[in-house]
């Protein structure tokens, strides 16, 4: 399901009613308002030179109504403001021809980077030098290439798949499905760049999905064996030398997902995040941490109400960790990694949204500053610089851009739990507002405070609606407990959660009740299926990658292993709990009008999904309509793609919320 995008304090429920303005951050600028059709630009990945002297970037303009940029750039900035350089790619700035995967030599005398070969799943890698110059070659490689990483010593390792034919991820465009089906998988490997060639550090029959390297050599990371998009959620974690897997840790239950795994700087634990996830990259939970001999891993956030969303060691081999509690982002320290720490130490705290690679940024030893991409609803993404709470900003590219809209931090109690989301109002909003509520993909995932251009909100926003955006039962945020409490119980408790938060959103604002409308994308695709089918509250909806029988939806998808720590057992030893929350088996019930659309090859929701809950709905005399992207997989990149479904959505709504 759909990863995006990761974030303590409770409140009493008359606060929460009231609601919390988030204000602009101090340092964005407030400057007139600029034209509708001017991009938002976005940092894909932000990374700070070990002597903290440099900052990397992989950037581009998003396009309308989508968020990858087409064109990306590789841009790196002296840290004093004082010089920036966009390093020209051998395969000059045109679609597809992208940099990635940045790493910077320990010494932070270069950096490299893969470029992805344009119409083709082959890359390179190359080396710059901070101010640009001395651009080279280091490989070529037939297949993909990801997360470069440097020793200590200097040597650079990543992460391939030899004869790709697909990019790697289970959002990614599926290949087509034809040929032998059994045929032994394409498997990830770790391996080390020597002469211009890679040699294999991890066993060909495990797909490695993240890695970091032990001092003096050696790696450990987390594998499974077969399908590299399905087997993530039993991925167990190894210790890798050259051909050898040793296997350090298996969790502890089906419903525990393993990711970030961190070498501390002594060489002598790793720590990691564990919890249910329902899709890589989408990651939150507990923090742990195991001798990396093996033995017994220790929970060192217990009963933590909130959800650790990267981690990292200081050079001074103390734990730090990126948390989500609630409506607020999180900088901790959890002290040597050796003992439970009920009170993290807080470095900084706010209603932001941070991004980077470890505990909220790139950090650099020994300075203890680190570099994150920045943003809120108000304020758009920049490049701050700094020690946490800190920083200052290096980038200035979006300035200008005005977002036009309050943003409240909602919170309410829903069947014992605490439950928060965020309500966005036009401004100058006057009289009965329509509202339209998006349920976030997942379900292990959280909406945060991050700036969206031109798109779907924003053509809310300027048509006078309100926007509710909940985290219910299942979200990060509140803690391991509550990302567990939809187990077997998909569109019953977490669509009561919902319905509660629209209840206090209509009591902390003028939301006119009889004009609300319906929509998300994945998990938010089958909530907004399934509610239809359960409420006759909602006028209009528009379903994204839905899902409508998780039965058919069994044989049909690319990532069935993610459904069992959901349900608890396949469809074919418990169809029932799968058939309770099928939409399809309700959808006599179904009157809202809804258009649903999804890409051609996604492997995640398969089209098919899309197309029954259209057929479905056709029987049941409801208005409907449907659209399939060709050659699309789990969100639309093609740019006309995006644009052709936000235009359709919003006339979807417009005639029926009017």
């Amino acid at each position: 399901m759909t990863p995006r995008y990761l974030r303590f304090l409770a409140t009493g429920l008359a606060a929460a009613l009231a609601g919390m303005t988030v204000p602009v951050r101090a340092d964005a600028p407030a400057a007139p308002q600029q034209p509708a059709e001017r991009a938002l630009h976005v940092y894909l990945e932000v990374h700070l030179s070990p002597d903290a002297n440099w900052v990397a970037a992989v950037e581009g303009d998003a396009p309308n109504g989508g968020y990858y940029p087409v064109v990306r750039d590789l841009v790196i900035r002296r840290v004093n403001g004082t010089q920036e350089v966009k390093v020209p790619l051998p395969c000059g700035r045109v679609p597809q021809c992208w940099p990635g995967s940045l790493a910077w030599h320990p010494d932070g005398s270069r950096l490299a980077f893969t470029v992805r070969t344009p119409g083709s799943h082959s890359y390179s890698v190359y080396t710059v030098a901070p101010d640009g110059t001395r651009l080279a070659k280091a490989l070529d490689f037939s297949g993909t290439l990801v997360d470069l990483k440097y020793s200590r010593e200097g040597t650079l390792a990543m992460l391939a798949v030899e004869n790709a034919r697909k990019e790697v991820g289970a959002t990614e465009a599926g290949a087509a499905v034809a040929g032998d089906l059994d045929a032994a998988p394409a498997e990830q490997r770790i391996a080390i760049l020597s002469s211009g060639k890679l040699v294999w550090a991890s066993p060909a029959d495990l797909f490695v999905y993240e890695f970091d390297w032990r001092p003096g050599g050696g790696f450990v990371g987390t594998a499974a064996p077969g399908d590299g998009d399905n087997n993530w959620w039993i991925a167990k974690l190894y210790a890798f030398a050259p051909g050898s897997a040793q296997l350090l840790y298996t969790p502890s239950s089906i419903e525990q997902q393993l990711t970030r795994p961190r070498v501390s700087p002594d060489g002598r634990t790793v720590a990691f995040i564990a919890g249910i996830m329902s899709d890589f990259g989408s990651v939150g939970g507990d923090v742990y941490t195991l001798p990396i001999t093996g033995g017994t891993a220790l929970n060192v956030t217990p009963g933590m109400k909130a959800s650790a969303l990267g981690i990292g060691w200081s050079c001074k081999g103390t734990l730090r960790a990126q948390l989500l509690e609630s409506d607020q982002d999180q900088i901790v320290e959890l002290g040597a990694g050796s003992a439970a720490t009920p009170t993290p130490v807080v470095l900084w705290s706010g209603p932001d949204t941070l991004e980077g690679d470890d505990a909220g940024g790139s950090w650099a030893c020994p300075s203890g500053a680190l570099a994150a991409v920045r943003e809120t609803y108000t304020a758009p993404p920049e490049i701050v610089v700094g020690p946490p709470g800190r920083w200052s900003r290096l980038t200035h590219v979006n300035d200008g851009l005005n977002a036009h809209l309050e943003a409240r931090s909602i919170k309410w109690r829903s069947e014992g739990f605490d439950v928060q989301g965020w309500l966005l109002l036009p401004e100058h909003a006057t009289g009965k507002l329509p509202m339209i509520t998006i349920v976030h993909g997942g379900p292990a995932a959280a909406e945060q405070p991050v700036f969206r251009g031109p798109g779907l909100q924003a053509s809310m926003l300027q048509r006078g609606w309100a926007v509710f955006r909940p985290n219910p039962r299942g979200s990060f945020g509140q803690g391991e407990r509550f990302t567990l409490a939809n187990r077997r119980d998909f569109g019953y408790g977490d669509l009561r959660d919902i319905l509660a938060g629209i209840d206090a959103a209509g009591s902390a604002a003028p939301i006119d009740a009889t004009r609300l409308g319906l929509t998300g994308g994945s998990y938010g695709g089958f909530m907004t299926m399934f509610a239809i089918t359960q409420t006759q509250r909602f006028k209009a909806a528009v379903a994204a990658a839905g899902i409508s029988n998780w039965q058919s939806y069994y044989g049909q998808n690319g990532i069935d292993a993610w459904m069992l720590p959901y349900f608890g057992a396949s469809v074919y030893d418990d169809p029932a709990v799968y058939a309770r929350s099928s939409a399809v088996n309700f959808i006599k019930q179904a009157r809202t009008p809804t258009f649903a659309y999804v890409g051609e090859r996604d492997i995640e929701c398969p089209a098919p999904q899309t197309q029954e809950f259209w057929r479905a709905m056709q029987a049941a005399g409801a208005p409907t309509s449907i659209m399939i992207y060709p050659g699309e997989g789990h969100g639309l990149r093609d740019p006309a793609n995006a644009a052709d479904a936000l235009q359709r959505s919003l006339d979807w709504f417009d005639k029926y919320l009017k």
